[in-house]
């Protein structure tokens, strides 16, 4: 069972908006880093956005200041807020939950299958 689901990608226009979700399939697991990376044809995934149970929050340069990243901790449920698209924003979109220790290695991680986001220009 895949412990994490991802919904909201689709087809867009460039500079178009999307919000994706990812929300826990069952079970119960503790984490202390939520995130969201993304993986376009060719290429190694790569983060876009985290979000730590402090509420530390990291972008990609590529995505500062058009996405946003947010939690809602009651339902575990993580959201990413994307605007003005561009073509180069296309690709499988991965939620990723983590417990990450303070020496900053990865205790344990979960991911969810992926939503597809594909922006025309």
């Amino acid at each position: 069972q895949v412990p994490l689901v991802e919904s909201g990608g689709g087809l867009v226009q460039a500079g178009g908006s999307l919000r994706l979700s990812c929300v826990p399939s069952g079970g119960v697991f503790t984490v202390n880093s939520r995130g969201w990376y993304r993986q376009a044809p060719g290429k190694e995934r790569e983060m876009v956005a985290t979000i730590t149970e402090d509420g530390s929050i990291n972008y990609a340069a590529n995505v500062k200041g058009r996405f946003a990243i947010s939690t809602d901790y009651a339902r575990k449920t993580v959201y990413l807020q994307m605007n003005g698209l561009k073509s180069e924003d296309s690709g499988l979109y991965f939620c990723r939950a983590a417990w990450v220790r303070e020496d900053g290695g990865v205790g344990y991680e979960y991911w969810g299958q992926g939503t597809q986001v594909t922006v025309s220009s």
